[in-house]
């Protein structure tokens, strides 16, 4: 726990799905205005994990913590609320609205009255530098603009808690560029604390202050990035796993360090 006790948490948390342990006895923590990864293999358990921490999965055993305070059992959009926001895989925008009117839509639901949803939903459009996109239909973005755009809407309302789903999925090496721009700027700027999950395992060591490594369900290693490229235990986690792009890519940047 940091010195503020400002932290999301899921402290010794499993979780089954008929009998088998999708989570066993993983312990995070997200801390404010940081930036922190989560990685693992395909079918490790990190969107699980992400659904857990935003209350779209109960817990089986274990708790989960909103700066202190147990939040286990409240539902999702109450969680957002208190400042608990993310992305999906899939985007999941309406895609039948304009860009603006997805964002107007998230400011409504928290609270806002429109007039004041409209002009942030303007300002984090702006501060995104895709105001360009404000009267585009959400359904006609292209796949990386929709990213953005899922992005533009789960800070609204300044959450405290960002937790990305592989929102570099399907990226140019320049857009991923982009992108982690847009994520330190998230943390530094608005103090936002961010789980940042991904494949591009490059992005994630670039960005992430301190990384958790999920395999099978477990946390398997834990540390800053030099300790993470270092590590035998994630090396062998990934063997046979997008071995073409994951191990070069660690050893490449062990090499480098």
């Amino acid at each position: 726990m940091t010195s503020q006790g400002l932290e999301l948490v899921a402290r010794d948390v499993s979780v089954q799905f008929e009998g088998l342990k999708a989570l066993s006895d993983v312990t995070l923590a997200v801390p404010r205005g940081r930036i922190t990864g989560l990685i693992g293999p395909n079918g490790a358990g990190k969107t699980t994990l992400i659904n857990v921490l935003t209350g779209f999965q109960p817990v089986g055993t274990g708790t989960v913590e909103l700066e202190g305070n147990a939040i286990g059992g409240i539902a999702p959009h109450k969680l957002r609320r208190m400042g608990v926001a993310r992305t999906f895989q899939s985007g999941r925008l309406f895609r039948d609205l304009p860009v603006i009117d997805n964002l107007e839509v998230t400011g409504v639901g928290l609270g806002q009255s429109r007039r004041d949803a409209i002009t942030e939903a303007r300002q984090v459009l702006a501060w995104l530098g895709i105001s360009p996109l404000a009267a585009t239909i959400a359904g006609a973005l292209p796949y990386t603009d929709e990213r953005r755009v899922a992005i533009g809407r789960a800070i609204m309302c300044t959450p405290r808690y960002l937790l990305l789903d592989e929102p570099a999925a399907g990226m140019s090496e320049h857009e991923s560029h982009d992108l982690a721009v847009i994520i330190k700027r998230i943390a530094g700027e608005l103090g936002v604390g961010v789980l940042l999950i991904e494949h591009n395992i490059g992005l994630v060591l670039e960005l992430c202050e301190r990384i958790f490594v999920l395999d099978s369900g477990e946390i398997i290693e834990v540390g800053a990035p030099d300790q993470i490229r270092r590590s035998d235990a994630v090396r062998h986690a990934y063997m046979g796993t997008q071995r073409d792009e994951i191990i070069p890519a660690l050893a490449e940047q062990a090499a480098a360090s």
